[in-house]
């Protein structure tokens, strides 16, 4: 599948400054260092190769929620790790426009890379503020502007919308390679597509779950959102946590999947497949989980992972996928104990090696790379966006995207 949008190979960059927009938005530790490096490593193939190309690359991210200038959030940690990453030293700015970032970048070298300080320190980013991205190109010098940040395209910020007005914008290999890897999985699937989808709401993903369910051979629900499946089919989920009003959504959503079951010549229970059994606990912080079926859930009894029924048959499906998506947790992963269920669809995703297998964004990749010895290599893709993986399966258009230039 070609991509539609020009990248940093279709433009002329050898010996230009480039202002690159990555997504350094990275959980720091109690220290103030980077906990977690996987979206500065998935930046890393981006900035080698404007490195290649004798760029002066200049960095620009956001970190986390400040509201104005907050040096807890300061962009360093991040700029540190990528200098470790990459092995060479970078050049940290602890301003993002302005006058010590024009003569930071004068008088960086040719080939080198520049980190400005937290976009979001301004609150021009948000507005979107075309200003702000004017005097962010003009301070840079930036000859282009590369965007590789996939976790912000679906907002329409300064760095993701404003600042393509200003100096001419092509996507970079991480943009390009999350596009292509989830649009191809979507609209061209090898099969069987199987979806598996979980998390804790289905009003967030109700969009997601409908394009899957229209698009997959099979789509296996776990995590809260299989409470509220249950809840909304009239099943007692005792004191599980579910979306309440939800129930029409579920039976819009059962009727299309009746539909597309039809249309495969398989029972409805065989192509939308909920869990026949569960693991409950009284509470999250209980250590002690018993597996039940689903019809034996008492009042007291809170639904915190699939049952072991549920894992394997699962992992049969996935086994004979040739191409699987993953969103969503089986259940609260974050405790070990209620993690079994994520790893058994993790584990029969890597096993199954001749598949094309697709992580979203947010807590899944989270548990995704944390289970994988490989940190995350075991899977075709994992993607570095929670909301704009998810918009992008559920078909929309994601603006830091359609700004860029047309192939």
């Amino acid at each position: 599948m070609k991509f539609h949008k020009k990248t940093i190979r279709d433009v002329p960059l050898e010996g230009t400054t480039v202002l690159l927009r990555a997504d350094y938005n990275v959980p720091l530790a109690e220290d103030g260092s980077v906990k977690d490096d996987f979206r500065i490593r998935a930046s890393l193939p981006t900035v080698k190769a404007l490195l290649k190309k004798g760029c002066k690359v200049v960095i620009v991210s956001h970190l986390g929620r400040p509201e104005g200038r907050d040096e807890s959030l300061t962009i360093e940690p991040a700029a540190q790790r990528l200098a470790e990453l990459l092995g060479e030293p970078i050049r940290f700015v602890d301003q993002t426009v302005g006058n010590k970032v024009k003569m930071a970048i004068k008088r960086a070298p040719k080939r080198s890379v520049v980190v400005l300080e937290n976009l979001r320190f301004h609150a021009e980013e948000e507005a979107n503020d075309e200003a702000f991205a004017r005097q962010l190109a003009s301070d840079t010098g930036a000859k282009y502007f590369v965007q590789d940040g996939f976790g912000v395209v679906h907002r329409d910020h300064a760095s993701t919308a404003a600042i393509t007005l200003c100096i001419p914008s092509v996507a970079g290999l991480l943009l390009e390679k999350e596009y292509v890897s989830i649009v191809k999985a979507m609209r061209h699937p090898e099969r069987p597509l199987v979806a598996v989808t979980g998390g804790a709401k289905v009003s967030d993903k109700i969009q997601v779950v409908k394009e899957l369910v229209e698009k997959a051979d099979s789509v296996l629900v776990g995590g809260a959102m299989a409470n509220t499946f249950l809840a909304g089919l009239g099943q007692s989920v005792g004191a599980s946590k579910y979306e309440a009003g939800q129930a029409e959504v579920v039976k819009d959503i059962v009727t299309l999947a009746g539909k597309r079951s039809a249309e495969l010549g398989v029972d409805l229970s065989e192509f939308l497949e909920l869990p026949s059994d569960v693991a409950v606990a009284k509470s999250v912080d209980d250590k002690h989980v018993e597996n039940m079926p689903v019809d034996a859930v008492t009042e007291h009894d809170m639904i915190l992972d699939i049952g072991t029924v549920t894992a394997e048959h699962f992992a049969r499906t996935i086994a004979n996928a040739k191409t699987i998506i993953w969103n969503g947790t089986m259940g609260f992963a974050e405790k070990e104990v209620f993690s079994h269920g994520s790893a058994a669809v993790a584990r029969a995703m890597t096993q199954n090696a001749s598949a094309e297998s697709i992580v979203g964004g947010g807590d899944t990749a989270d548990f995704a790379i944390h289970w994988d010895t490989k940190n995350g290599d075991s899977f075709s893709h994992i993607s570095t966006g929670g909301g704009a993986s998810l918009e992008l399966m559920a078909g929309e258009t994601l603006p830091g995207i359609e700004h860029l230039l047309d192939a």
